[in-house]
């Protein structure tokens, strides 16, 4: 049999049949090593043939992925691995390609299959992982001192950018009720959703230790619901000891189970239970996402539409039938910290059109290189260097609760105009580069990134209190905060006398600045995450054209020498490039900063 004339059969057969056998990167990846194994630079056309009929299919970085298979291929997967995956996709096939089928699983050795890849292909492949860009870290700032001391804890970069995260979604929760932003005409609070993914054995333990911050509040809470459930057994005792008296005196009432940390392995009523007990605010912080995933798939699970109102502190109830109780709480206040292997991401986001993925900040941690010396960073007993900053954040929390009820983030005019352009240039490149699931997932990002702002502003306002041992007895020396003001309409004498139930909160410009170049990276990296994710969305009805590819590969501002660079690697003439450049120039698509220096440009639009 020829391999050539095998693959063209098949290939008309999926073609005429308009079957999808490569819907996402991961079908990618085997088909070009099977294509190229067999047929060499010969089955180029065929290979993009069946990829244009994917979503994904973007004709550049197909060619750039062929000749990967081609340098890097050793053999192991053949033309078998395409006509299983054909098979797989529900391609019938006539009597003799079927033959050729069968001959083709023959000669191939290990035969492939949608289990057999890896998933993590932000960061790195061989024949079974296909090399690409891993999406970009943070850049490096000097953050708020109580912050970057967390942060500094970690041994790499990703360790560092990790606990950035961790720490910020563990105090934005926190914080829940205390600190709200206004956008998109509603209230939102900072309580984050954030999903850190990450190759076996790669550091994220680390983000363990951010929980700590949350423990000495979740102790206090379940301190008190013991004390509280103590005298209710004893006047349940009393009130047991009164026999026929009972009927005249009312039965003693179990306190509610108040707590803030909760657990994952949980049920659906049971985390509406522990959320509204506790006035709507709680935290979920679980290192294993598949604890998280298994609750929600069980048979007493599913409460991912929990996660999903709670993103938008939206209203939480649930009825027993048995007992005809209903229970309500009119807000939710609910943090998200996961961490988990890019195999645990399917299991509790199904699909990218499955709203969980939208809301959810991730991070995309590199495998680990090189062996690392455990031995040389030292003795310092993290668990409890967290657990003490955790005390020494409720010392500040705890009188301050007490004095103020709300404090309102605001962002100057000219903080919202660089916020509005910013997005907009993503939001534009996400539907381009991405479809409908990364426009979607920017409009959240933003929502985000204003609550990381949010923290960071209280955190910036309130460092020298938390640097201080004298934090606790400061009291109310945070109105002498910088950023931090009494609320518009107190009156004078109430400021004189301490008295401020509301007060303003502000960021400064470099605060800002840092927290707003943290948008394209978590844009690159939940588009990292998309990849990994089936789509019930409709395949793209042609393939991409140069201006779509490099609008992908490129970044938000770019110089004319880095697109000649991305322009070889995928195969485009300098002056195609130039001839893109300049359409995309007249149609707005870009903007021009300066001499060879470009930005993708955004539209802003004012909602009606």
């Amino acid at each position: 049999m020829n391999s050539l004339s095998d693959l063209e059969r098949l290939v008309t057969a999926i073609e005429r049949q308009g079957a999808n056998i490569a819907p996402t990167y991961q079908e990618y990846m085997p088909l070009a090593f099977a294509i190229a194994n067999d047929c060499g630079e010969a089955g180029r056309t065929a290979f993009h043939r069946i990829c244009r009929l994917s979503e994904k299919y973007i004709s550049a970085e197909a060619d750039k992925l062929y000749d990967h298979a081609l340098k890097g291929g050793n053999g192991r997967n053949g033309l078998g691995s395409v006509f299983h995956l054909a098979e797989m996709a529900g391609v019938k096939m006539d009597k003799p390609m079927a033959e050729a089928g069968k001959l083709a699983n023959l000669r191939t050795s290990a035969p492939s299959s949608h289990t057999r890849t890896h998933t993590h292909t932000s960061t790195y492949m061989n024949e079974e992982e296909v090399v690409k860009d891993a999406p970009p870290a943070f850049p490096d700032y000097p953050w708020p001192v109580f912050l970057k001391r967390m942060t500094d804890r970690g041994g790499t970069t990703a360790q560092r950018d990790i606990l950035l995260l961790g720490a910020i979604t563990v105090l934005g929760a926190t914080l829940n009720k205390l600190v709200r932003i206004s956008y998109g005409r509603k209230f939102y609070y900072p309580c984050l959703q954030t999903f850190i993914v990450a190759p076996p054995a790669s550091g994220k333990g680390a983000l363990a230790w951010t929980r700590r911050l949350a423990e000495p509040i979740h102790e206090e809470m379940m301190a008190g619901y013991r004390e509280r459930h103590k005298a209710y057994r004893e006047e349940k005792s009393r009130w047991d000891s009164l026999g026929k008296k009972r009927a005249d005196t009312p039965e003693p009432e179990m306190p509610p189970l108040k707590m803030f940390l909760i657990a994952g392995n949980n049920s659906g009523t049971g985390v509406l239970e522990n959320l509204i007990e506790a006035d709507g605010i709680g935290l979920i912080c679980e290192t294993e996402a598949d604890t998280v995933s298994a609750a929600i798939g069980a048979e007493h699970g599913h409460w991912s539409d929990t996660l999903r109102k709670c993103h938008d502190h939206e209203r939480l109830a649930f009825n027993r039938r048995t007992n005809h109780e209903y229970r309500e709480c009119p807000a939710s206040f609910l943090g998200v910290l996961l961490s988990g292997t890019p195999a645990q991401v399917r299991p509790l986001i199904p699909s990218a059109e499955n709203g969980l993925f939208s809301r959810q900040l991730f991070y995309q941690m590199p495998p680990i290189e090189e062996w690392a010396d455990q031995f040389e960073q030292g003795d310092e007993d993290m668990d409890r260097l967290f657990s003490g900053w955790g005390r020494q954040w409720k010392a500040l929390l705890d009188p301050l609760r007490k004095e103020v009820n709300s404090i309102q983030f605001h962002l100057s005019d000219r903080q919202k105009e660089r916020f509005n352009t910013c997005f907009a240039r993503i939001f534009g490149h996400a539907g381009l580069s991405h479809g409908n699931p990364m426009r979607s997932s920017t409009a959240r990002i933003a929502i985000n990134i204003c609550r990381i702002a949010s923290v960071v502003a209280f955190l910036r306002s309130t460092e020298g209190l938390l640097v201080s041992a004298s934090a606790p007895e400061a009291r109310f020396s945070i109105l002498g905060c910088p950023g931090i003001s009494p609320a518009s309409g107190i009156p004078e004498e109430n400021v004189r006398d301490g008295i401020v139930p509301s007060l303003e909160l502000r960021i400064d410009d470099d605060d800002f600045s840092a927290v707003l170049s943290l948008a394209e990276p978590l844009y690159r990296h939940s588009a990292g995450i998309l990849d990994l994710l089936p789509s019930d969305e409709a395949p793209r009805s042609r393939p991409a054209t140069p201006r779509e590819a490099l609008f992908a590969a490129l970044p938000l501002a770019f110089s004319r020498q880095r697109a000649l660079e991305e322009a070889g690697r995928n195969n485009i003439s300098a002056d195609t490039l130039d001839s893109c450049l300049k359409r995309m120039l007249e149609r707005g698509t870009l903007e021009r900063n300066g001499r060879g220096e470009y930005a993708f440009a955004g539209r802003v639009s004012a909602h009606r």
